[in-house]
């Protein structure tokens, strides 16, 4: 397999960065309990990712130049992902991934490119990316995952 970056300093320095991230989980006890759900959210998102064979490479990555964040960066094969986790604590009509309006994909667009900048340039040009959403439902004890491959395109 041929993972554009893998054997780079960037991308080890990234993995290591995603796994330490797991540790701000203890901290999201002093949010307030909606973000303490998302937080949850993208740990279970970003565990049933890594059974699916995904590396994640960055969680919660937020740009120098623009507001928000990408909720996890990870590879699946050859392609870097960026994923967007939306959480809910109960399943209605609407699947939590209908959330992610049109402004909210030009955002992440924008992120996204603002992330493969920060990728050594010749690396970036042959890096195969796409957009993937994961739906964390938390129903009292159970977890149930929905992973939207390509969710929409990348612009």
């Amino acid at each position: 397999m041929n993972r554009v970056g893998t054997s780079s300093n960037w991308w080890l320095a990234a993995q290591r960065k995603a796994l330490l991230g797991i540790a701000s989980v203890t901290r999201a006890s002093k949010l307030p309990q909606h973000l303490q759900t998302g937080v949850r959210g993208e740990f279970e998102a970003l565990f049933y990712l890594r059974r699916l064979g995904y590396i994640a490479v960055e969680r919660r990555w937020k740009s120098p130049e623009l507001n928000g964040d990408l909720d996890l960066v990870a590879w699946e094969g050859n392609t870097l992902c960026f994923v967007e986790v939306k959480t809910r604590t109960a399943r209605d009509i609407t699947p939590a991934a209908l959330a992610i309006n049109e402004a909210k994909r030009r955002m992440l667009q924008k992120m996204a490119a603002s992330y493969l900048r920060s990728i050594p340039s010749d690396q970036r040009q042959d890096t195969l990316t796409r957009f993937d959403i994961v739906s964390v439902y938390l129903l009292g004890e159970s977890v149930e995952c929905e992973l939207v491959r390509d969710a929409f395109p990348r612009e």
